[in-house]
């Protein structure tokens, strides 16, 4: 076995304990609830202002002008794709593509320096489980609260507040699921129409999707969605190694647990620094036991390192119990940053980042296609001239009005039949038919290569090539 793979150990608990979490052999039974204690402290500030200004930007972008539409409108219906003063089409998705492997080894590299912290701080699964828990917490009352109310009998007042967390909760996944689909459609209309029941099928079918799996997800599946259907926790294991920043326990300071008062000396008693309070596994949105060493549910979300450097200081004894560590530093080895594996993602990262970035210089502001004319392929007109048909398809990408050129090259002496400027409209496709001409005597083959020419007045060209027939 490899020296930087991790060891596996099962840490399935054997009976249940609703007030640890830990249980009946089948630890993430959705039927066991996991009610997770408010936890404060640094990692939970920069968690929390993470996942605001996240949450905040996603709101916020649909809502933002840009001309005459929003800023940033995925027009799927149309084919255009608008960014600020940038319009791609369906051509230019190989940006998509290179932004999609910049996304994944932007993973894997986060992934193999400091383990799942995407999860813990950036997901929006996690943004959103927590704040419904936030909501849960001011309506219905802390964890133990909670616990207490819901293994007895509902109350008329435990009705109320039950009732207006999950008016909350239904508000939220309302509102997230106008905004994700005001990223597909003019999210103003939308909501007016919405309103005014003058909206059509699709959209309030897709703004009622997002919001149900929105409400499903963070309030009622949470961890369910983390441990059994986020395929990132099954595959992240094969980016781990000894020297991934985890959270993890420091077993040989903390064993052995036990109880004491603050006064207490641990080593006259025989005992670890921690005096298992269970803090670290009650503020688990996941429910897990750190102690229990390095556990592929761990969201590295850092609450358990917040509530243990706590009780930490309490006791007066030295924080980072529980930190963010590697598996080389818990034995007390040296920990390798820069490796072969880290610096091979990023690398490759880097390259991508480039290549995506050298294909946005690239795109062009305007667009040309020409389609020829297959039902006659070519025709002899009244002037004696070898006469081809085609049609010009101009796209403007550019969010201004815009007059073009078009001429032609490889052809001698060519007669066009047709306009040759044309004004078109911001994100217009223009279809322009027209008509070549060519004496027959100057033709030196039966097919000819030309080049059609689009210009603009900003010394903007671009040619697209295509065949002149003059016979089979």
């Amino acid at each position: 076995m490899s020296q930087d793979k991790i060891d596996v150990k099962d840490v399935t608990p054997k009976t249940f304990n609703p007030k640890t979490h830990k249980g009946n052999g089948d630890r993430f039974n959705p039927s066991n609830r996991i009610y997770v204690r408010e936890s404060k402290g640094t990692f939970q500030k920069l968690r929390r202002y993470g996942g605001w200004f996240l949450l905040l930007l996603f709101a916020l972008v649909p809502w933002i002008p840009y001309g005459e539409r929003q800023a940033v409108l995925l027009d799927i219906g149309n084919q255009q794709f608008n960014f600020f003063g940038t319009t791609l089409y369906p051509q230019d998705l190989t940006l998509l593509a290179l932004l999609f492997m910049v996304a994944a080894f932007g993973l894997f590299f986060i992934t193999t320096f400091l383990g799942r912290v995407w999860c813990g701080y950036l997901c929006p699964q996690t943004v959103w489980t927590f704040m419904y828990i936030w909501f849960e917490e001011k309506l219905e009352g802390s964890a133990n609260k909670r616990r207490k109310q819901d293994s007895g009998k509902l109350s008329p007042n435990l009705i109320l507040r039950k009732g207006l967390k999950h008016v909350a909760w239904l508000a939220i996944a309302l509102a997230t699921g106008f905004t994700f689909t005001g990223y597909f459609v003019p999210i103003g209309a939308l909501v007016s129409d919405f309103f005014t029941f003058n909206a059509s099928f699709w959209p309030v079918f897709w703004v009622l999707f997002f919001a149900g799996c929105t409400y499903a997800n963070a309030g009622w599946m949470r961890s369910i969605m983390c441990i059994h259907m986020c395929p990132y926790a099954r595959f992240q294991s094969a980016m781990f190694d000894k020297d991934t920043f985890i959270v993890g326990y420091n077993s040989q300071r903390g064993e052995t647990r036990g109880p004491r008062s603050r006064k207490a000396d641990p080593k006259k008693l025989g005992l670890g620094d921690c005096i298992d309070c269970d803090l670290c596994v009650q503020v688990c949105p996941t429910g897990i036991d750190i102690r229990d060493g390095l556990q592929y549910e761990c969201i590295n979300c850092g609450a358990c390192i917040d509530a243990c450097d706590k009780t930490m200081d309490r006791m007066g004894y030295e924080k980072g119990l529980i930190s963010y560590t590697t598996e080389h530093r818990l034995s007390g080895k040296h920990t390798k940053v820069m490796r072969p594996k880290l610096l091979g993602y990023g690398s490759v990262l880097l390259v991508m980042i480039a290549l995506f970035f050298v294909q946005v210089s690239a795109v062009d502001p305007a667009g040309l296609s020409v389609l020829r004319d297959r039902n006659q392929l070519f025709r002899v007109n009244s002037d004696g001239l070898v006469e081809n048909t085609y049609t010009l398809k101009v796209i403007n990408k550019t969010q201004q009005e815009q007059q073009y050129t078009l001429s032609v090259s490889g052809l001698e002496n060519a007669t066009w039949y047709g306009r040759q400027t044309i004004s078109v409209e911001p994100g217009e496709v223009y279809n322009l038919p027209i008509s070549l001409g060519a004496d027959p005597e100057q033709l030196s083959s039966p097919v000819s290569t030309i080049q059609f020419i689009l210009s603009d007045s900003n010394d903007f060209s671009t040619e697209v090539e295509s065949r002149f027939i003059k016979k089979l």
